[in-house]
C-alpha cells in the first residue's frame, strides 16, 4: 500500500475545480511520484508522475503564468 503524504490543495475560481497534490511513495521503497487529483463534482482524475515529468510540467506553468496579466 503507497504512503501518500499532502502536499498542496487548490481551487480552482472559475469552475470550482479542486485539485490535490501528493507525493507517493511506495512501501518497497524506489522513486517518490507526485499525484495529481482533479475533483470537478463527482468525478475524479487521479494521475501519478515522476520527478521529471514534474519539473516540465512546473516550468510550463511558471512560463504560461508569466506571460499572462495577473501571473505574478
Amino acid at each position: 500500500m503507497p504512503r501518500l503524504q499532502p502536499l498542496c490543495k487548490l481551487r480552482v475560481p472559475l469552475g470550482g475545480q479542486e485539485i490535490e497534490l501528493q507525493q507517493v511513495d511506495f512501501d518497497g521503497g524506489g522513486m517518490s511520484l507526485l499525484r495529481t487529483r482533479i475533483r470537478e463534482q463527482s468525478r475524479f482524475t487521479i494521475f501519478d508522475i515522476d520527478p521529471a515529468t514534474a519539473h516540465a510540467w512546473g516550468e510550463a506553468l511558471l512560463a504560461w503564468a508569466a506571460t499572462q496579466p495577473h501571473g505574478k
